[in-house]
């Protein structure tokens, strides 16, 4: 079977950090791959042979276009909710199958069951794609390794001393590359119809020693304190949603002295072992360390 026999993948969020790279292993697996974007001017970050399409997931009728002669989405939700039901009817409407980038509120691990208005979305969305019919797989990546470049790298680069709240608490940071891998692997091989797949990292590590870590790959030693849920408030006010801030604070609380929730799914699925936080830290040094 050539390329031109496998009906086109459509990725949404095409230039986020696991739908880019989502493309690239589409690619390398000779599959044709479409992308859905805000702006036309994302064509030019993307690789030569991705058919980009521009299009709003708030604005259900523009993916029509993108959508027509595709066989499968790979769904990363990015618009307010109200709009789900009719996004998912119009992949309904035109595609065999959907892998959806969900989260783990389903997992009888404290960390994971908290208030969350993102897993009430999520938990909604997939109501809504089971309910049509579709083939589909739903990946629930657990903490992101990525996540440590928005929360610490301020204090890092300036070589001062992070400050965060519950620093015992544990999680599995799982390297985006990883949930990307999964992701396509579902899209175009046969054997993931009705899979429903939590994607964690392949360790249990504080919060502190996920800082430990990065100052390894820094070679330097990286100084944590703790900061109270009050002083966390603080500092994200404005910037992140407060039921986002809530929902961290009481995760990360409910997660103190116990182990995070570890799953063997990306080997399963990809046959390899997940990449550790170390080699992800070791990977992305410099992002610790250049920039502004």
């Amino acid at each position: 079977m050539n390329q031109t026999d496998i009906p086109p993948v459509l990725v949404t969020g095409a230039t986020g950090r696991v739908g880019r790279v989502v493309i690239d292993l589409l690619l390398h697996a000779g599959v044709p791959v479409r992308a859905l974007t805000h702006r036309s001017e994302a064509a030019a970050t993307l690789p030569a042979k991705v058919e980009v399409f521009t299009g709003d997931l708030a604005v259900p009728e523009s993916l029509d276009p993108a959508l027509k002669g595709a066989g499968a989405v790979f769904l990363v939700w990015t618009a307010p909710p109200q709009t789900a039901a009719a996004v998912v009817e119009r992949l309904a409407a035109h595609v065999r199958r959907v892998v959806f980038l969900s989260s783990p509120h389903q997992t009888p691990h404290p960390f994971f069951q908290q208030p969350n208005p993102m897993a009430v979305l999520h938990a909604d969305i997939e109501r809504l794609i089971a309910a049509t019919g579709l083939e589909s797989t739903i990946i629930r990546p657990g903490m992101f390794a990525s996540n440590s470049l928005a929360w610490w790298v301020p204090a890092i680069r300036a070589g001062e001393v992070v400050r965060w709240p519950y620093g015992a608490a544990a999680s599995a940071p799982v390297d985006d590359r990883d949930v990307a891998a999964v992701a396509a692997r579902t899209l175009y091989q046969d054997g993931h119809v009705g899979g429903d797949y939590v994607l964690t990292g392949p360790e249990s590590l504080t919060q502190a020693a996920q800082v430990g870590v990065i100052g390894d790959a820094l070679g330097r030693r990286i100084a944590f304190e703790e900061m109270t849920p009050d002083e966390f408030r603080s500092l994200w006010e404005g910037t992140v949603p407060s039921s986002v801030v809530d929902m961290l604070l009481a995760a990360w609380s409910a997660a103190v002295g116990q182990p995070a929730y570890v799953t063997t799914a990306v080997a399963d699925i990809l046959g390899t072992a997940p990449r550790t936080f170390r080699q992800w830290a070791a990977d992305h040094a410099t992002a610790f360390t250049e920039g502004s």
